[in-house]
């Protein structure tokens, strides 16, 4: 069986991400798609909007024979963590051939190309990244502006880009055998947050719960159906009680907690305004802030990532199409245990326990 992958989040699931999965099954010619989506908390370091069984159950409707799950130590990491997550998982599936990702750049050699150059990073450009970073700006933004004249630019710089890039790293690194098939993003990008006809943003969408006449034009009517109407949640708050009653050593274990951050979010924690308008800057971007609150409430912490990066997990199925057990069998063959029924993690020992246990408490606090 040949299997075509996609990563993603489906937070909203919308018609740009059903055109990707259209596309990936007829250009891979794969027989079948699987999804490895977000559980409940996403990349951003938020909370999903709808919970991650009702997201996958649209996937398949949509057309995904298989939704597994992206496991909460990666989904909530940064772009190179999330990638490696993803592909560590992935890449102990056999029948997976393919992976196809949306992309601002939709060229293959291009994202072979920039990949194999930050895998093996000049040295000139490590100590130019360094002297950028020095200057205030962030780890992004002076890695970007380092490979100017090796990477285009805009590889770098653009989300979904970024995210692919990251991929095509992971899977060299990996010696994985999965061709790479990037997919040009339909309408807005990633964090375009104007409602548009059609082909808005999950980041749009998300800001225009209110607007019954851009939902309808963005989403499936499965979609529509089971989107709430309000996007308040006290996230924020259980953060802010999570920073003030763990010890600072405990928050500076929280991966990109560093250069004394961990006593920056102390202070924030006191403040009535959120950890974002109190903390971001030119060098600590808001998705970093609020991975940080995120990880310290779920306690993520540096060393439950490596782990479950560099141990055997196991592949979580959150949904399945009814006739499709040929797909199951070849997931199957995996050298990571499937769990698909209750119990089935009993088997589960050290690593992937810790990491098993760590999606259970994310779930609890969702």
């Amino acid at each position: 069986m040949k299997i075509c992958a996609i990563i993603c989040e489906y937070n909203p699931f919308h018609n740009g991400h059903l055109y990707q999965l259209n596309k990936a099954r007829e250009i891979s010619g794969a027989d079948a798609v699987v999804c490895i989506m977000s559980g409940n908390f996403v990349q951003r370091g938020e909370a999903a909007i709808m919970e991650k069984h009702v997201r996958a159950q649209h996937a398949v409707t949509a057309g995904a024979d298989v939704v597994l799950e992206l496991l909460t130590p990666f989904a909530t990491a940064t772009a190179e963590l999330f990638a490696k997550g993803a592909i560590h998982l992935l890449s102990s599936i056999p029948a997976i051939q393919t992976l196809c990702f949306g992309a601002e750049t939709a060229q293959k050699t291009a994202f072979l190309l920039a990949a194999k150059y930050l895998n093996d990073e000049p040295v000139e450009v490590s100590e130019k990244i360094k002297q950028i970073v020095q200057s205030g700006q962030s780890y992004a933004k002076a890695r970007a502006q380092a490979f100017a004249g090796f990477i285009p630019f805009d590889l770098l710089t653009s989300p979904n880009n970024i995210l692919g890039v990251e991929y095509t790293k992971a899977i060299l690194a990996k010696g994985a055998n999965i061709d790479i098939l990037p997919i040009q993003r339909m309408g807005a990008d990633y964090t375009d947050k104007t409602a548009r006809a059609n082909f808005s943003s999950a980041s749009a969408i998300r800001k225009q719960l209110a607007n019954a006449e851009v939902l309808q034009s963005n989403l499936p009517p499965y979609v529509l159906k089971a989107l709430p109407f309000t996007a308040e949640n006290n996230l924020e708050l259980l953060e802010k009680h999570a920073i003030l009653s763990r010890s600072l050593e405990d928050i500076a274990r929280v991966c990109d907690c560093t250069e004394g951050l961990e006593n920056a979010f102390k202070n924030a924690a006191l403040s009535p305004v959120s950890f974002t308008q109190t903390l971001t800057s030119a060098r600590y971007t808001a998705s970093r802030i609020r991975r940080i609150a995120l990880q310290n409430l779920l306690h993520i912490d540096k060393k439950l990532i490596f782990d479950s990066l560099n141990n055997p997990l196991y592949l979580r199925v959150l949904a399945c199409k009814k006739e499709r057990n040929d797909v199951l069998s070849a997931l199957s063959e995996s050298k990571l245990p499937l769990l698909i029924r209750a119990h089935d993690e009993d088997t589960l020992s050290n690593e992937a326990k810790a990491c098993y246990l760590a999606d259970v408490y994310a779930e609890e606090i969702y």
